[in-house]
Order: C-alpha cells, then structure tokens, then sequence
C-alpha cells in the first residue's frame, strides 16, 4: 500500500486533515492501519461504515450469518433487497460502493475455536460486533495472546455498553466478566427486542475508540466501562481493575 495520500484521498479525507491531532500524517496513519470486525450485523453496520468512511486500510469482516428481513430495522448497511444474502458480501458491496480505497477481507464462517487465531494474526485491532457471550471471551483471549487492543461493544435493549481491554496497558474483558458460561444463554435479541438507534450509538462510539488507538488521540476507555442509557440519556464511566489473579491475562507465578 503507498505510503502517502493520493490527491482524491487529500480531499476524501480534507475534514480530517484539517483537524487538529490529526493533519495528513494522521490520515495516514489511518491508511496504513488494519482491524478484525468480528460480525457485520447492528454493532458491525456503524464501525464498518465509519471506519470504511475514515480511509482505514484494511478490513477484515467476518459473519455466517445470512440478511433477514428483521434485521433490517436497525442493521443499515444491509437493504431490501440483500435478503438471502451472506452479511459479509452485502457488507462488502455497500462498503466498496462508500469508499473504494480501502481493502476488505470477507471470511463467511463462524468465528471459533479452530480458525480465530489465524485469521485475527494478520489485523492490528480486534473489534467486536458480535452478539453473544462465548465469542467475547474467545476475542478476548485471542487478543491477550497476539497483544492486541479489543473494542468491546454490547447491547440489551435501550442500553449499551463500550470499553478498550488492552491487557498490556490494563484489565482484559475477562478480568470484568470472570466467569465464561459453558453454553450461550437461551435468550438472544430476537427474543428480548433491541431499540433500533442503540447499535448506532454504540458502534460509532466503538469506532470512535478505533480511530482514537490509531491515531493515538485522546484517552481510549482502557480500564474503563463505559454505560449509556437511551431511554434517560445517562451515561456513566465505571472504573475497572487489573484482576492479577485472571486466568487469561493475570500473573503467572
């Protein structure tokens, strides 16, 4: 990939360069960046779009799921007439269609045990837009091991969740939540209902932090959960610790 900005890059991107912290040099920095977007659904749908919309690099997207037409009420990268279609080639020509700049890795398959490792080797930063407990520790896991950055997001009805676990810097994802259930849990947002604008909110605040970690700008939510809840608009920032007794990411003497 060239090490510089093309001219149509220059004015793509004008907005950013022209803001302070970030200039061409952050641009491209963001260019030459790559991240691992575990499912392309509600969370998966804004951090494509914006980091796609933000000239990152490279990015992997990888789902087994096929479009539905419920998931069209708040998944907006995937339309009508994508029914029937694997997510990740829907997410893939909505995505080179927005920004053809960029190179986008589509793995359609599950994200498990056998091939989770591998395929996030190649990527800076793990991201998760998946919807369900056991593969949040699996990211998890894979990224104490690569030394990774994991941007977590979830969501449960009006409320969302947002952290960075960094397990060179701070707590892991399991240092929070300890105990790993041995089966996913029965109930899934097709049985509890999910208001349509929080993966929105949620996403762009994940992708937010990506940007932020590239760029290094600000301060990511390291050791940091971030909660929001839409239907008062109350946000809270709880502190989390380091669990030097942690199975994945704790001292191992």
């Amino acid at each position: 990939m060239p090490k510089r900005l093309s001219n149509h890059e220059m004015e793509r991107y004008s907005r950013h360069i022209h803001l302070p912290g970030i200039g061409i040099e952050g641009q491209l920095k963001i260019k030459l960046s790559s991240a691992l977007l575990i499912g392309v659904g509600g969370l998966g749908s804004p951090i494509s779009q914006y980091l796609i919309a933000a000239g990152i690099g490279r990015l992997g997207i990888i789902d087994s799921d096929v479009v539905d037409l419920s998931n069209l009420q708040r998944q907006t990268i995937h339309r009508t007439q994508d029914q029937g279609l694997s997510k990740v080639e829907s997410a893939r020509r909505f995505l080179n269609a927005l920004n053809p700049h960029c190179q986008i890795d589509v793995y359609y398959r599950h994200f498990d045990l056998e091939n989770g490792s591998e395929i996030a080797a190649p990527y800076d930063i793990l991201i998760d837009g998946s919807d369900n407990l056991l593969t949040r520790y699996l990211i998890n896991e894979i990224a104490v091991q690569q030394g990774k950055p994991y941007i977590y997001g979830a969501i449960y009805q009006f409320e969302g969740q947002v952290s960075v676990f960094d397990a060179r810097q701070g707590p892991c994802y399991q240092c929070l939540f300890d105990n790993p259930p041995e089966k996913e849990p029965v109930k899934t947002q097709q049985d509890l209902g999910v208001f349509g604008a929080i993966p929105g909110i949620v996403g762009s605040l994940q992708t937010t932090e990506v940007l932020k970690l590239i760029l290094e700008l600000g301060e990511p939510l390291i050791g940091k959960l971030l909660m929001v809840d839409t239907l008062t608009m109350q946000t809270q920032i709880v502190k989390i610790k380091k669990n030097e007794a942690c199975p994945i990411c704790g001292s191992k003497d």
